[in-house]
């Protein structure tokens, strides 16, 4: 995708003509579907018909055509979320005149991070735990770490993330997730967010441990094209200011 990605970079910074600028974001527009197209094809490990909706190939990928409509769900969800981390990191990419591949990939490796897109990756460890030891012994544990529970909480939504009780609302999460949920709500007064929601999807139709992180990064690439190729219309470089809080300096 990198390699493939490297020649589309982003139109020069206000330096062009506007017809050539609109020609050029025309250009990388389609170019943004076929790195879509691409990331499925390298997360997924296979190719498909590329007329077939993500959320159709995805789920025949998971030999699970019952989950067609909730993964549409999912993925419409996601698809955007503000200047979220790795969105924004796509947005200072993009600013830079980076290939859209490399903005794409900016914001991919921001996702990995635990306190963003692979922290559905965590809930399932924790729902180990509470599968041998029980759920209130498990999130006591958890938290007694110093640890936030995973997939729980958002500081953007004190009344609970909406994208969470709307995709939650499709099915019926099985009876070790229905109960963390209970219980993390009694202890710590936290509701599930959209990560908890995705790993409670990937139980109740057997999908792949590693498929919400896939499915996080396959609806949030189409927020990430859209937001570099917005960034570079503003013809603005991302460069923020630093304020030095250290010991005062000696003359």
């Amino acid at each position: 995708m990198r390699s493939e990605g490297a020649r589309w970079r982003l139109p020069t910074h206000r330096n062009v003509v506007d017809a050539n600028r609109r020609e050029d974001t025309l250009s990388l527009v389609g170019h943004g579907t076929r790195l879509c197209s691409n990331l499925y094809d390298t997360m997924i490990g296979r190719q498909a018909a590329e007329a077939q909706p993500v959320h159709i190939r995805l789920a025949a990928a998971w030999s699970s055509p019952e989950a067609e409509d909730i993964l549409r769900r999912a993925l419409v969800l996601l698809a955007d979320h503000e200047l979220n981390a790795s969105t924004f990191t796509a947005r200072i990419c993009a600013s830079t005149g980076a290939p859209l591949s490399a903005c794409v990939l900016a914001g991919l490796s921001t996702l990995t991070g635990p306190f963003h897109g692979a922290a559905s990756k965590m809930l399932l460890m924790l729902v180990e735990d509470a599968k041998k030891i029980g759920s209130q012994q498990a999130l006591s544990q958890w938290l007694s770490r110093g640890q936030p529970l995973p997939t729980f909480g958002q500081p953007l939504y004190p009344e609970g993330d909406p994208r969470a009780a709307s995709l939650l609302a499709q099915f019926r999460p099985s009876d070790m997730f229905a109960e963390i949920c209970s219980v993390a709500e009694v202890m710590t007064g936290e509701l599930p967010n959209i990560d908890f929601a995705l790993a409670a999807l990937a139980d109740a139709y057997a999908l792949p441990a590693d498929s919400p992180f896939i499915i996080f990064a396959l609806g949030r690439v189409v927020g990430w094209i859209a937001h570099s190729l917005e960034q570079i219309e503003t013809g603005r470089l991302i460069r923020p200011r630093a304020q030095y809080i250290g010991p005062k300096l000696k003359k």
